[in-house]
């Protein structure tokens, strides 16, 4: 099976799922490649996402590794399966690796969850309001590298509009309203945008207030993918050189506990709506 110099997050999070089952069982490299008759160099190479890994080696390193947990193995196997092309692979090349694995990221989630401070969630953008952020970003990007980013941010929209649509939480806070990002009325269109998806049974939209005081996390947007199985569910964090991808189970119970305080400072659904309605009539 071909090696890939450049292998995607989620194939590089098999990989370390696979090194996390090794190291728990005190199993060594050379004992793993004995299992699956390879060389050492291989399964280095698998436990970082470079060569991939077919579900019967999965299976094979799950049993020997004595891992117990079904439903957890079964999900790896399952990564292990997926070869099908997404569609954010027709942007492999045009845009930074990182932004498609955000996308990939968030195809598989079976929840997601985000806090937002400046900017207005992703998933929930106007093509308006996406392109003035895109407009705002050091160093400048072209116009052709805007509208590529836009039209990509546009289609991962999908996870929340297919069949089986993705349940998605956005907690955000108040200065993100007031931020007009490409003006006034590109932003009342934007609020207005928030409040009808805010109406979809799959969508919970929710504000802090700014007279909730100090809040956790203030400096950085938050992206929460609960997983298949709590083992690999997902925190991705945005950063000046690209979006930073965590799953220690330190950091993931961090996260989960910020998220928890966002949920509690958070006006209601119904609250929320009104709060960005008034935000709009005001701009």
């Amino acid at each position: 099976m071909p090696s890939s110099s450049t292998p995607t997050e989620r194939q590089r999070r098999l990989g370390a799922e696979l090194r996390k089952m090794r190291t728990a069982a005190e199993a060594t490299t050379s004992y793993a490649a004995g299992l699956l008759g390879v060389d050492r160099t291989k399964i280095s190479n698998m436990e970082v996402g470079v060569r991939p890994v077919t579900p019967e080696r999965v299976r094979t390193l799950a049993c020997n590794y004595a891992c117990s947990d079904v439903r957890y193995v079964e999900a790896l196997v399952s990564m292990a399966e997926q070869r099908d092309r997404g569609w954010w692979e027709q942007y492999r090349g045009t845009l930074p690796s990182g932004l498609l694995d955000i996308a990939e990221l968030e195809w598989h989630a079976v929840r997601i969850r985000t806090a937002q401070t400046v900017h207005l969630p992703g998933l929930l953008h106007t093509d308006g309001y996406a392109r003035a952020v895109f407009g705002a970003v050091l160093p400048v990007l072209s116009r052709l590298e805007i509208e590529l980013r836009v039209a990509h941010r546009m289609k991962r929209q999908q996870v929340l509009q297919r069949e089986h649509p993705v349940d998605y939480v956005g907690y955000v806070h108040e200065a993100a309203l007031r931020m007009q990002f490409g003006g006034r009325k590109v932003t009342q269109e934007q609020l207005a945008h928030l409040c009808e998806l805010s109406e979809r049974e799959n969508i919970e939209l929710r504000v802090v207030p700014v007279d909730r005081g100090a809040f956790p996390g203030a400096g950085h947007a938050l992206l929460y993918a609960h997983g298949v199985v709590p083992q690999l569910d997902t925190v991705q964090l945005d950063s000046a050189h690209g979006p930073d991808f965590l799953h220690a189970e330190a950091q993931l119970t961090k996260y989960r506990a910020h998220l928890d305080w966002m949920d509690d400072a958070a006006l209601g659904s119904t609250e929320s709506r009104d709060f960005i309605h008034a935000i709009s009539r005001h701009l």
